[in-house]
């Protein structure tokens, strides 16, 4: 089975009243607990690539190693670009094998997201890769992504329809009061996300695929581990996985999940140092991090997508 688009996992995710998840990779090990948790449980996948990844680990090899995937699990997965925010970047992952790429201009103003957006739809649409939109802006920093709270926005949902209507994007990440980063909300503050946006935005746009960014919910358990083993992490919060559970069930077909996952491999590996500290072999110590990966995925598909036999 080849690399496919977002087109049919989506349509299957809103008819069915639950979430793919969107999770980020950086390198094998990642790739590998993430696809280990998603066959085991026949689940539907997209592994994203920031261009921070691209920068660290190379285009070419990330994209192998996802071919790699699909041909060890026979899974339908799609490869996507996260928060692509030039033309030029999106073209080139486009060119490059990507199967869906995200051109991230809601930090222009309104118009100006409207051309570039429209720009890189009509580039991949030639090759059928499907193109994530975005309205509204996240706070929090994650990878490339730095925004503060000042200037974060709630998505308008007067604007959904013209903006997707416009572009002709397949998918439009929404700003609904998720944040960017494990460092989401300060002690004492609850989280808490607007869904009379995301129902309106539903209504608005009826059968279309919402995603959610800065959608991990920071598991207590592995932060705990990263605390014990090795320094203390500031207090973190995260988004409750019964908000998330509740939004896959309405119009959010994509859930990104990354800082979750660099929790749980480096807590496992900073618990395998503690445990083991003679030890050099990075298949040691890497292969505690992918264990871990791959248990938060299952949690995750099972818990929160509520997506395992989709595949």
């Amino acid at each position: 089975m080849p690399l496919v688009n977002t087109t049919e996992m989506f349509k299957k995710a809103y008819e069915g009243g639950y979430a793919v998840g969107a999770f980020n990779v950086n390198n094998m090990e990642i790739i590998q607990g993430i696809t280990q948790a998603a066959s085991k449980l026949r689940a539907p996948l997209i592994l994203q690539v920031s261009s921070g990844a691209r920068k660290y680990a190379n285009h070419t090899y990330l994209v192998k190693l996802v071919e790699a995937a699909v041909e060890e699990t026979g899974l339908p997965i799609a490869l996507h670009l996260d928060h692509g925010d030039t033309f030029e970047l999106c073209k080139s992952c486009i060119d490059g094998g990507f199967t869906s790429v995200m051109i991230d201009g809601s930090h222009h103003d309104y118009e100006d997201n409207v051309a570039l957006t429209k720009q890189v739809v009509d580039y991949a649409h030639q090759f059928n890769v499907t193109v994530e939109g975005e309205l509204g802006q996240l706070a929090g920093i994650e990878d490339d992504v730095n925004v503060s709270e000042e200037d974060a926005s709630f998505t308008n949902p007067d604007q959904v329809y013209d903006f997707v209507t416009r572009t002709g994007v397949d998918s439009l990440a929404i700003a609904i009061g998720t944040s960017h980063g494990a460092y989401k909300f300060k002690p004492g503050q609850k989280p808490q996300l607007r869904f009379d946006i995301l129902e309106e935005v539903g209504r608005r746009l009826p059968g279309f695929p919402i995603v959610l960014h800065g959608a991990s919910s920071v598991i207590p358990e592995f932060v705990e581990m990263v605390n014990q083993y090795g320094g203390k992490m500031p207090d973190a919060i995260g988004i409750p996985e019964e908000m998330l559970r509740k939004a896959a069930s309405m119009a959010v077909c994509k859930i990104n999940i990354d800082s979750d996952l660099r929790l749980a491999m480096t807590g496992a590996i900073r618990k395998h140092f503690a445990l083991h500290p003679e030890h050099f072999d990075p298949r040691q110590y890497l292969g505690d991090g992918r264990a871990a990966i791959e248990g938060m995925v299952e949690h995750k598909i099972t818990k929160v997508l509520g997506c395992e036999g989709k595949a």
